[in-house]
């Protein structure tokens, strides 16, 4: 049995379903298997520049009821890169050593943090510079974090688009319409593909493919003439205008991606003459109850994450291959992000099924 141990655990980035199950499986392996202590550090990596560490302790009875909970307990941001944190008078300060003496002070053996390749980039950086003991959880709704096959979060965001898709079929032919439905995906266009696929989309679009207008209106037509008086469009916040030019919502400090939906429709409408409808599915997608799948996917991971901690093996993100938990140096899993391969399977089953991709 490996020597009590007292870690830590965080979540970082945009919130997803999938990460109280996390957590509760982070608690459960180490308290139940390991007899270690686990501490869940508030709001991220803000939580230890706090004086004193945010953080709180968690046992089984604690973290029992988080299986199907959205969101997470402990809080989350992704706003303030702490070797460059915007302070309120507007200078920018590396807080990174304040983190490190957060983490020394909570008297850490190991960290769990759970993100995206930002903040598992950010995360390492500071592990590298304070000796900090990191294992990385992929959680993404994007699903575009490398080498993994999966990331939590992804699965429940294609259900909650995908029963959109269902839904907006009936009222797209009670009223002979366009209907779009714009999804999440900053960069990739794995929720609209695979949502799309799902639902029976005649129209998907997606960042890594270039579309023309002229195809879509096209498509629309060709189904009318065949009596299919409505369509069905998914398309990805991060796909751009036909000239590619990113659409953005400016009233936001930060980069907001949005607004391809009603840009498509305009164009649609103008080029076509069908009517046409957009709908924003927006932050939908990351809450309410987690799928069955991404629980078995938080729970693996949470498991193999305390693991890799008893075996003192640090520096490395788990992952979902082949069926399987394995796990990758951090530094590979982030280097390239996963976009959608326009040659891979899922691509030319949408094509098979005589989907238009636009291009």
């Amino acid at each position: 049995m490996p020597e009590r141990k007292r870690i830590g655990i965080l979540t970082s980035g945009g919130d997803c379903a999938g990460l109280n199950a996390v957590i509760r499986a982070v608690t459960r392996c180490a308290v139940d298997v390991y007899g270690w202590e686990v501490l869940g550090i508030c709001k991220a990596t803000h939580g230890l520049m706090t004086r004193p560490p945010e953080a709180m302790p968690l046992d089984i009875t604690k973290v029992d009821s988080l299986l199907t909970m959205g969101g997470t307990i402990l809080g989350t941001t992704n706003k303030g890169d702490p070797f460059a944190f915007p302070m309120s008078d507007g200078t920018v300060v590396d807080r990174s050593t304040e983190i490190i003496e957060g983490y020394n002070q909570l008297d850490l053996d190991a960290l769990i943090g759970i993100g995206g390749d930002g903040s598992l980039a950010i995360l390492r950086k500071l592990a590298q510079q304070g000796g900090i003991n990191l294992i990385g959880i992929p959680k993404t709704i994007d699903n575009d974090v490398g080498i993994t096959e999966r990331s939590i979060g992804f699965d429940t965001a294609v259900n909650i688009a995908t029963e959109a898709i269902d839904r907006l079929h009936f009222t797209a032919a009670s009223h002979s319409r366009v209907l779009i439905l714009e999804v999440m995906g900053r960069d990739a266009g794995h929720i609209a593909l695979n949502a799309g696929i799902a639902g029976g989309a005649n129209i998907i679009m997606i960042p890594e493919i270039s579309y023309k207008i002229e195809n879509i209106c096209d498509h629309i037509k060709k189904r009318q003439a065949r009596g299919q008086d409505y369509s069905i469009a998914v398309v990805s916040e991060a796909v751009c205008t036909e000239s590619g030019d990113v659409l953005e919502q400016g009233h936001f400090a930060d980069c907001r991606l949005g607004g391809i939906g009603q840009y498509l429709a305009e164009q649609i409408t103008e080029k076509s003459g069908a009517e046409t409808r957009v709908t924003v599915l927006g932050h939908t997608q990351r809450g309410g109850i987690s799928s069955p799948l991404d629980r078995i996917l938080a729970s693996a991971f949470g498991v193999a994450a305390v693991n890799l901690i008893a075996e003192e093996k640090y520096d490395r993100m788990v992952a979902w291959h082949d069926r399987m938990v394995t796990s990758v140096p951090i530094a590979d899993a982030i280097k390239d992000y996963c976009a959608v391969d326009p040659e891979g399977t899922l691509v030319k089953t949408a094509r098979g099924l005589g989907i238009c991709l636009g291009d």
